[in-house]
């Protein structure tokens, strides 16, 4: 589904969660001996992210732009909790009593979850602790958990555990994060194992949402989540930008904008 090459992904994720453990900025050569690679294939990423608009170069080493990783997952639910609370009722409300659904990690999805609390008879199959926890033992759901490695800054599991335990169900819906979304690139992710599971997920759908607060619009990551046109609807709390609307147009994706919606629905 991506054009962008996987092994390249995986390598620049890689250089981005190291330049976030240094502080923000490091070596090259630091990196490469973190990493375990040479010099030349830092250098070649480097450049790759900074022309993506994910690092600044700096004599001899990079260093991180505003954004380039996401911040952990509390970090994230204090960030336009408000705004997202909007996105969460609104795509609560499209979801009826008895419908199957896949819900991705993420602080959007969280708080959908938290906007699914009324609603019976759901079946859930998740990767996220915080989703599995919140729709559990509630109302006659029934909750799957995606089991693997659990990661610690946001709760989630991934892996190949996690993409074979998906491969089980069909359901009716996904509800999905993204990183970023670019009129040239479609939607993107920072991490490629998170990339995967969402695809995995949109595979395994009838229908696909994306919901995503304003910030995402012409946010940069390094992971295509692949083919925009197998995305049904696009829910976010203001107005996409000209050049993302038209963009949404053409891959044949609705959007929803949540602005002055109820904080919640049912």
């Amino acid at each position: 589904m991506s054009d962008l090459d996987p092994a390249s992904n995986h390598r620049q994720t890689e250089i981005l969660h190291a330049l976030r453990r240094a502080g923000g900025a490091a070596r090259v050569q630091s990196l490469a001996h973190e990493l375990d690679v040479s010099d030349e294939t830092i250098r070649r990423n480097l450049r790759r992210l900074a022309k993506g608009g994910l690092v600044e170069k700096l004599h001899g080493g990079a260093r991180l732009v505003e954004h380039a990783v996401e911040a952990d997952l509390q970090t994230r639910l204090m960030e336009q909790a408000e705004p997202k609370r909007r996105i969460a009722g609104v795509v609560a409300g499209m979801v009826a009593d008895g419908t199957s659904l896949f819900l991705d990690v993420g602080s959007t999805t969280s708080f959908i979850a938290d906007a699914l609390h009324a609603h019976r008879g759901l079946t859930i199959v998740t990767n996220s602790v915080a989703v599995a926890y919140k729709l559990a033992t509630r109302n006659g759901n029934r909750v799957f958990f995606a089991g693997g490695e659990l990661r610690a800054n946001d709760g989630g599991a991934f892996g190949p555990e996690a993409l074979g335990f998906l491969e089980y169900f069909m359901l009716d819906l996904a509800i999905l994060s993204t990183s970023g979304i670019c009129p040239e690139r479609g939607f993107l992710f920072s991490d490629l194992s998170e990339a995967r599971l969402t695809r995995t997920m949109m595979r395994r759908a009838t229908r696909c949402i994306v919901a995503a607060d304003m910030r995402k619009f012409h946010r940069i990551a390094p992971v295509s989540l692949g083919d925009p046109t197998e995305i049904d609807l696009l829910v976010c709390d203001a107005a996409p930008p000209g050049d993302i609307a038209a963009a949404a147009v053409g891959w044949g994706v609705s959007v929803c904008v949540a602005a002055d919606m109820p904080a919640e629905g049912k």
